[in-house]
C-alpha cells in the first residue's frame, strides 16, 4: 500500500537534509538556509527549525528570532492565493473590518485560522497596502481590489478559487 503523503514528506526532509549539508560547516548563512526550506516546504516547520539548529549548532531561539523578525519567513503553512488586506485608519475607517469579516466567512476560517482547510488561501491582514484614497482595500496575490463593500468579496475570491463555484457565493456570506 502505497502513502503517497509520506513519499512527499520523505522528499522534503531528503532536501532538508541535503540543504543542510551544503551548509554544514558555514558560518553566518541562517538566511539561506531558511530561504531553501522555505521552498522545500512553503514555510518553516517547528522540526525544521531544530533541524537548523542540531546541525549548524546554532540555538534554536537564534533560528526563530529570524524566523519571526523577517517578513519573507512563515511558521505555517499557507495557501495558494495570499490575501492581504488593508486594516491602516483609512481602510478601518471606511469598513475594512467587514472585508475580514466577509472573507473569514467565506473562507470558513475560525479561531485564528488564516489559511482556508484546502490550501488555496491564507489571508493577511497588513498595516497597509499604501492606497489609502480607494479604502477599504485588499490585494489577492499581486491584484489590487479597492472601495470595496463585503458583498463583493465571493465574486473577487471565486476568481482565483478552483474549488468553489461562481453560483454558491451568496450562501457563503455570513
Amino acid at each position: 500500500m502505497c502513502n503517497c503523503g509520506e513519499s512527499v514528506r520523505d522528499q522534503r526532509y531528503t532536501a532538508l537534509e541535503k540543504t543542510l549539508s551544503k551548509y554544514r560547516h558555514s558560518t553566518g548563512k541562517i538566511i539561506p538556509v531558511l530561504q531553501e526550506i522555505q521552498d522545500i516546504f512553503g514555510y518553516i516547520p517547528t522540526d525544521a527549525i531544530r533541524e537548523v539548529s542540531r546541525e549548524l549548532k546554532v540555538p534554536s531561539s537564534e533560528i526563530y528570532g529570524v524566523v519571526t523578525f523577517y517578513g519573507q519567513f512563515h511558521l505555517q503553512a499557507r495557501g495558494k492565493n495570499i490575501i492581504r488586506v488593508c486594516t491602516g485608519t483609512a481602510c478601518h475607517v471606511q469598513g475594512g473590518g467587514k472585508i475580514v469579516e466577509a472573507i473569514t466567512g467565506y473562507l470558513g476560517l475560525k479561531d485564528g485560522k488564516m489559511t482556508s482547510d484546502d490550501m488555496m488561501f491564507t489571508l493577511e491582514p497588513v498595516a497597509c497596502l499604501g492606497a489609502c484614497g480607494m479604502a477599504p482595500v485588499m490585494m489577492v496575490n499581486e491584484d489590487a481590489y479597492g472601495r470595496l463593500t463585503p458583498d463583493e468579496i465571493p465574486a473577487i475570491l471565486a476568481r482565483y478559487d478552483e474549488n468553489r463555484k461562481q453560483g454558491d457565493d451568496e450562501k457563503c456570506i455570513a
